[in-house]
C-alpha cells in the first residue's frame, strides 16, 4: 500500500498505538499523543509499568503457544514495533512459525517493513484494517495463515477501547480458529485501582477514544468454551512470571488482567 492507496496519518487526535508508544519511551508519536499520554500519566501512575507488563505477557505467551507446537499467530492491535516482536518471539522457538500483524494505525504501516524482517523459514506479513472489519482483516489474513491448522490470537491490551459488542466480535474471531488454537488476551481492569482507572478512562474519552476497562468476571467472558492455561485469568504481573515481572511487581499494582486459552 504506497501512494494515494495509503491511509493517511490524523494527527489531530490522539490514537492509542502512538500513546502506548509514549508510554514505552519510543518517538513514533505526535503532540497530540503525547499530551493525552501525559494527562493519563498524571491521574493514574501505573500505566508505564502497565504497558510495559503487556509488553512483557506478549512475549511469555507467544513462547508459551509456541511451545506448544503452534505455528501461526495471529496479531491483532499490533501497535508501533519494540523489541523483541511476537514474531521474532514465536521464530527464535520455531523459525518456520508464520506471523500476520494488522493494525489500524497509519503510522504502524510506516514500519511495516520492521515487522517484516522474519527468518528465512517463518514468514512475516501486514494487514492494514480495524479490528472491527472482520471480512476484511480476516480475508487478508487468510492470504498468510491456514485457518483450517491451530492459529494464536493475540488482542493484548486492546479490548478495553472497544464496547461490549466486542464480546460477539471476538467470538467471531476464536469461531474461525481451528480446534487447538489459543487466545491470547490483556485487558485494563477496574478491580485493582478503581478511582485512577476512571479518571483514565475519562482523560481517554475526552480525547476521543473510547475506553472500556472491564471487571475480572466481564474479562472472563472472553474465555467462555474455552480452555484456559494455568494459571487462569490473573493480574498480568502474575501470569507465569519470569524473574524480571517477579521484580517488577515490586514498582506496585498493574491494573490489567492476562489470559490465555486454547480451543478445544
Amino acid at each position: 500500500m504506497t501512494g494515494s492507496d495509503a491511509p493517511r496519518i490524523d494527527t489531530s487526535r490522539p490514537h492509542p498505538a502512538r500513546v502506548y508508544d509514549w508510554w514505552l519511551g519510543g518517538k513514533d508519536n505526535y503532540p497530540v499523543d503525547e499530551e493525552l499520554a501525559r494527562r493519563i500519566l498524571a491521574v493514574d501512575g501505573t500505566v508505564v509499568r502497565g504497558a510495559r507488563a503487556n509488553r512483557r505477557f506478549m512475549q511469555r505467551a507467544v513462547r508459551t503457544a509456541a511451545e506448544a507446537g503452534i505455528r501461526q499467530f495471529l496479531d491483532i492491535g499490533t501497535g508501533i514495533p519494540t523489541e523483541p516482536n511476537l514474531h521474532q518471539v514465536a521464530q527464535e522457538v520455531a523459525p518456520e512459525s508464520k506471523v500476520v500483524y494488522a493494525d489500524n494505525d497509519p503510522i504502524v504501516l510506516r514500519h511495516a517493513e520492521a515487522l517484516l524482517h522474519g527468518s528465512a523459514e517463518g514468514s512475516t506479513d501486514y494487514v492494514q484494517a480495524d479490528v472491527r472489519d472482520f471480512d476484511t482483516l480476516l480475508g487478508r489474513a487468510r492470504e498468510s495463515l491456514d485457518f483450517t491448522r491451530p492459529v494464536a490470537l493475540s488482542l493484548v491490551a486492546l479490548t478495553h477501547y472497544l464496547d461490549d459488542d466486542v464480546y460477539r466480535l471476538v467470538g467471531r474471531y476464536v469461531d474461525a480458529l481451528a480446534p487447538g488454537s489459543y487466545l491470547i488476551l490483556s485487558q485494563v481492569t477496574p478491580d485493582l485501582n478503581p478511582e485512577a482507572i476512571a479518571k483514565a478512562a475519562q482523560q481517554f474519552r475526552a480525547g476521543g477514544t473510547p475506553f472500556f476497562p472491564r471487571s475480572l468476571g466481564e474479562f472472563s467472558r472472553f474465555f467462555e468454551g474455552l480452555e484456559l492455561l494455568g494459571p487462569g485469568v490473573i493480574p498480568v504481573h502474575g501470569w507465569r512470571p519470569e524473574p524480571v515481572d517477579v521484580a517488577a511487581q515490586e514498582e506496585g499494582i498493574v491494573p490489567v488482567y492476562a489470559g490465555v486459552a486454547r480451543k478445544v
